[in-house]
């Protein structure tokens, strides 16, 4: 006869063998919890639709409130899921769901549904329902119950967890925009006063003492501090770097208000610091930089457009960058670049601390010319664990800067230049020949520059092209999405080109074009997001198609290019004219506009 105490007994002695629960860092309950809210959410939660729903087991951690696990049991395994979905309750998987439905109004949940008496052949199953949401989704291996150290680690490092709290960041990043702003801080100053919170929040004394201090002292407290961390970086423009910051000990609300300045140091701890605790190498202070830019007129016209996460990452899987990747940026910015491929690097190390000290301290090389953008990013850097990247401040232009450059041997680019916004600007493709320049013989370059340098067949766009294939291979071109950089006063459609540097291009080459215009992002009022968790499968996608050079119809070609055609797969693809639309239309003309007026006189 079927007992389904057997198949209980099977979770709970492996949850008391649990190191996690040994140290009394869970609560395990069975069939009720004490906790009120959770108890009030089940109350109308039976599998019969009337009367308080009894899960077999509640997890809680008490180190993350926002997760639950909720375990449902049965001991035959032909009833571990119904074939008709949610219409029978009376299933393992039908029954935790449903639980999970109510519970997720309140709480991420974790749902595992456990069948049979078998120790060694059950069925378990794993899905995951972030809070708010509707839907479940599977998650983890099927029949294998882990650590709880391991789901925690999973439900943290999943990608629609991460997408939903990345959101949850940018909504916050515009309230706390109206924050600085209601002080009077200036829109430049705003991303490093946040940088230097976080710097001064890895400090100990700091975290104890901030909250009991006067503003005055809080201030003066915030600088020292910020100066002590940095004062261990070793870059020549490091006490340049800290007098960026004095605006903070200077500034009339922040240095004399009662409690303006702590509430901000915890919110940032709250919001950003524990963002950045569960998700590292993100260059979440270029994101802020986005916001706060959005309302500073002086910065309007300087071409600022600052790279998407997701692209970042997407450029270290073109280039296939490694442990033994040594990763030149030319065009720092706030270091979305580096940070990205540091992530990439140190995960290929394995855990090799030494391996991973010296990723950190020779194997990202970073240019950057504007002051307050140099400080930034100097500061990002060491956030991320970082205080001994070789950042560069100056000119890439510089005969200087290049040598020292090249001292490091650097056998990848990367870079997105600033945007051309008056004639007498550098043209993008200037600054994509300077980083081959820097570059090792057959090493990857992979820039993404507006889509007029691509179509470009006279005058300096022309003469560039001609440059590039005489010292350099044109592998790929790929088309990217119009609204990719949407948040950016410049409005600019774009692709992404991947060069090898120093092989002159061959005539018999032929160049891979991809139509890479739907990431999966969607538009919506908190910004472009991976709403529909689309992303990772695209990437995928495109990643496999680009490696194997596959010619897909609508998708990618391969064809025999110079200098004077166009780079760009729509102009070798048959266009189906029945797929386009109104906005399609406005957006070519408005790129053909843009064209002529900066490259005509």
């Amino acid at each position: 006869m079927s007992n389904e105490r057997i198949t209980e007994d099977f979770f709970r002695d492996n949850v008391k063998k649990d190191e996690l629960y040994k140290k009394g860092r869970i609560i395990l309950e069975e069939q009720a919890s004490k906790n009120i809210k959770i108890d009030k959410l089940l109350k109308y939660a039976s599998k019969n639709g009337s009367g308080c729903g009894r899960p077999e087991f509640i997890i809680q951690y008490k180190e993350n409130s926002d997760l639950i696990i909720i375990v449902e049991c049965k001991p035959g395994i032909p009833f571990h899921i119904s074939k008709e979905g949610n219409k029978y309750k009376a299933y393992a998987v039908d029954g935790v769901l449903l639980y999970s439905s109510f519970l997720s109004k309140e709480y991420d949940v974790l749902s595992i549904a456990i069948s049979g008496e078998d120790k060694n052949n059950l069925r378990i199953s794993h899905y995951l329902q972030l809070k708010g949401t509707k839907e479940s989704y599977k998650i983890f291996e099927e029949d294998k119950l882990l650590s709880l150290n391991e789901y925690l680690n999973g439900y943290k490092t999943n990608e629609s967890k991460f997408n939903q709290d990345y959101q949850e960041l940018l909504k916050y990043s515009k309230v706390l925009n109206d924050i600085l702003h209601s002080i009077k801080i200036p829109e430049s100053q705003r991303s490093l006063l946040i940088s230097g919170v976080l710097i001064a929040l890895t400090d100990k004394a700091f975290c104890s003492a901030y909250k009991l201090q006067k503003p005055k002292d809080l201030s003066e407290n915030l600088i020292n501090t910020i100066k002590n961390k940095l004062t261990d970086v070793q870059n020549e423009h490091i006490s340049e770097i800290i007098t960026t910051y004095s605006f903070i000990k200077t500034h009339t609300i922040i240095s004399k208000e009662e409690n303006k300045l702590r509430d901000i140091i915890t919110e940032i701890d709250e919001k950003i610091n524990n963002f950045l605790k569960t998700y590292k190498y993100y260059d979440i202070l270029g994101q802020f930089y986005i916001e706060f830019l959005r309302y500073a007129n002086n910065d309007k016209g300087l071409g600022i457009v600052l790279t998407p996460p997701h692209i970042t990452e997407l450029f270290s899987d073109i280039a296939n960058v490694n442990r033994g990747s040594v990763v030149l940026d030319n065009c720092t910015g706030t270091g979305g670049f580096l940070i990205s491929a540091m992530r990439k690097m140190i995960k290929d190390a394995k855990g090799d601390s030494k391996k991973e000290k010296q990723i950190k301290d020779k194997q990202l090389i970073g240019i950057e010319f504007q002051h307050e953008i140099f400080a930034l990013i100097c500061s990002n850097m060491y956030i991320h664990g970082d205080g001994r990247s070789n950042l560069l401040k100056g000119s890439c232009f510089d005969d200087n800067v290049i040598n020292q450059v090249k001292r490091f041997k650097p056998n990848v680019g990367f870079l997105n230049p600033p945007y051309k916004a008056t004639k007498t600007d550098p043209e993008e493709l200037e600054f994509v020949l300077n980083n081959l320049s820097m570059l090792q013989k057959g090493s990857f370059c992979v820039a993404i520059v507006p889509m007029s340098c691509a179509l470009s067949q006279s005058g300096i766009g022309l003469t560039l092209k001609e440059k590039l294939l005489r010292e350099h291979t044109l592998e790929a071109v790929f088309s990217m999405p119009t609204e990719l950089f949407h948040n950016s006063d410049v409005g600019v459609n774009t692709c992404v080109m991947v060069f090898k540097a120093k092989e002159k291009h061959s005539n018999n080459y032929k160049t891979y074009f991809g139509y890479w215009k739907d990431d999966g992002f969607i538009k919506r009022k908190s910004g472009r997001d991976d709403y529909k968790n689309k992303w990772n499968e695209i990437k995928k996608y495109w990643l496999e198609n680009y490696k194997n050079k596959e010619e897909v119809e609508g998708f990618s070609v391969k064809k025999y290019v110079t200098a004077t055609d166009e780079w760009c797969v729509e102009a070798y693809m048959e266009t189906d004219y029945s797929k386009l639309n109104q906005k399609d239309f406005e957006n070519t003309l408005k790129e053909y506009v843009v064209f002529e007026v900066l490259n005509n006189d």
